[in-house]
């Protein structure tokens, strides 16, 4: 049974190592709790444990705004506004990864992710390296050893996704001595080295750790079986990929199956409601926010301006046009019967959950895009907080938490890293690739498209065109969840898809037209760009230069 678990930051750091002289200018902190104190209760060294699933924020001018935790969810920018799905309307560092301009001294919303990682990597090695000196029980050693080793492989998983091969240290708890230590230090594996010993540890970690969160010391928010076998089965889809090239389609599919067998998991029968509902089947592993600590609440930062929203990640209409209609047919088709004029009708359900458009119901009211005189236009209050694309983002979004001052309620926001529709697109990916459009295929996404009122994916498909279904369905089903940036690249077509220019509508009052508006597409960012080099994120300048210069950078940069 799941029960409810709040992450309170504890005042945990690590304190160094060195000692020096007592003198008088020798004090005993008190905005922090000794090593010794951590290594000597077991209590405080599992809150160290859990601080670690935390993460960390680093303590510098480009980090401002960085949340802890294993991504960005529910702070301003969001991961999709790096891509297609959508552009964030205030910037906010990123319209200089949109518009190719990524360099080593410039690294946008993304020049987090390498020190931030191995900070978090060094804070496991160094619980690891200590338990045994901890008093508790063998079952709890166990059950924390497996929790340090999943969340490293989790940070391994964000190095090698945005930037190949890296630095693998191992089980060493490196200091600042440790750096001038040699080249040997900052040789990067490649991403097949790599990527099996991520796979080793969650490995490992599996055969320790929980089928489920039963209550007690066990709450949302901490690592399962499920959550292991989960970031594996990613880990190996992206392995087979063809920008990794550095696995196999089969173990990919056989990873995935590994936890459509443990029989725990279920689709969620409301797809909207999902993403607000912390004890959902469908949930494997997520972060869970209460509101007001540490995030930006999702309804105010992104909601439309006429409601007191501050539009934040605002849909494109490359992402609007990836629904298909909703028998099933894309809408270009001309027997769609689609309109560009009259755009949002008999569309695919999914897109109603995710998306505010013109005319859209939205507590209580309309959705006003129009101009002259909408609302939730320009022509609105605080038109500076009004979308450039025509569209608000939908999803995520808890209607019973309110939009202006939402700080003050008592609630729950999940942020959710894994869940079981993602299992089964990986399966069926991977299962396309190894032995083609098998029974088990269709099986997998007709159990989303069902779920999502959409009608079964057509029979006779050859391996290409469930390819492209399978893509397509990506698209729709994890859009907003950290997804769409790599698989484009892991597919290497993002130099065909972040080549587009970022489009958006203009809605205008036209009485003749169906439904009384007109439709006209236009470029809501101008100059987006995509170049080679930006299938792999550079390294910061500064890591490097803190190498002395020894930490190879990636090609292009």
């Amino acid at each position: 049974m799941k029960t409810k678990f709040v992450y309170i930051i504890s005042l945990l750091a690590v304190v160094a190592a060195s000692s020096c002289k007592k003198n008088f200018l020798d004090v005993t902190p008190t905005d922090r709790v000794s090593s010794e104190a951590v290594l000597g209760d077991s209590l405080l060294f599992e809150d160290y444990v859990i601080n670690r699933y935390l993460g960390v924020k680093l303590q510098d001018k480009e980090a401002e705004g960085t949340p802890p935790g294993f991504g960005r969810g529910f702070e301003y920018s969001m991961w999709s506004s790096i891509t297609d799905e959508s552009i964030y309307n205030n910037d906010d560092n990123t319209w200089v990864i949109q518009r190719g301009q990524l360099a080593p001294e410039n690294t946008g919303m993304a020049g987090t992710i390498w020190g931030r990682s191995y900070r978090s990597i060094r804070e496991c090695n160094y619980a690891l390296a200590n338990i045994g000196a901890v008093n508790m029980s063998q079952a709890k050693r166990d059950l924390l050893t497996a929790e340090l080793k999943f969340i490293r492989a989790f940070r391994y998983q964000d190095l090698i996704r945005n930037y190949g091969g890296v630095v693998l240290v191992g089980d060493r708890v490196l200091t600042l001595k440790d750096s001038l230590g040699g080249a040997s230090l900052f040789a990067r594996s490649s991403i097949k080295d790599c990527i099996n010993y991520a796979v080793s540890e969650l490995d490992a970690a599996a055969a320790k750790l929980p089928v489920a969160n039963d209550g007690g010391s066990w709450a949302l928010g901490r690592a399962t079986k499920g959550a292991a076998l989960a970031l594996k089965s990613r880990l190996l889809l992206y392995a087979a990929s063809p920008l990794y090239n550095a696995g196999t389609w089969q173990a990919a599919a056989a990873a995935a199956q590994d936890v459509i067998n443990m029989g725990i998991y279920s689709l969620e029968p409301d797809y909207g409601a999902l993403f607000n509902n912390p004890s959902s089947k469908e949930i494997i592993f997520e972060r869970v926010y209460a509101i007001g600590a540490r995030h930006v609440c999702m309804e105010i930062s992104n909601g439309p301006n006429g409601y007191g929203g501050w539009a934040g990640n605002t849909p494109l209409q490359n992402f609007v046009d990836s629904y298909e209609t909703k028998d099933g047919k894309d809408i270009s088709d001309p027997s769609s019967g689609y309109s560009d004029q009259n755009p949002y009708v008999n569309r695919d359900p999914r897109f109603y959950q995710t998306v505010l458009y013109n005319g859209a119901s939205y507590r209580g009211s309309t959705v006003q895009i129009y101009t002259p005189g909408g609302k939730d236009s320009k022509d609105g209050p605080s038109n500076w907080n009004t979308t450039k694309t025509g569209y608000y983002l939908k999803k995520f979004m808890n209607d019973a938490y309110p939009i202006d001052n939402p700080w003050n309620v008592a609630g729950l926001q999940p942020w959710i890293y894994f869940r079981y529709a993602e299992v089964l697109l990986n399966y069926a990916e991977a299962q396309n690739e190894a032995v083609g459009p098998d029974a088990t295929v269709y099986s997998a996404l007709h159990q989303i498209r069902q779920r999502a009122g959409m009608p079964d994916i057509v029979a006779g498909l050859s391996q290409s065109d469930m390819r492209t279904a399978i893509r397509r369905e990506r698209q729709v089903e994890l859009a907003f969840e950290e997804h769409r940036f790599y698989d484009v690249r892991r597919w290497k077509i993002a130099d065909v898809t972040e080549n587009v220019p970022a489009y958006g509508v203009d809605v205008s009052v036209v009485p003749a037209n169906p439904g009384g508006y007109g439709y006209t597409r236009k470029v809501a960012l101008s100059g987006k760009t995509f170049l080679p080099q930006h299938y792999w994120l550079p390294i910061p300048r500064a890591e490097i230069q803190a190498s002395n210069n020894q930490l190879q950078q990636n090609p292009n940069y």
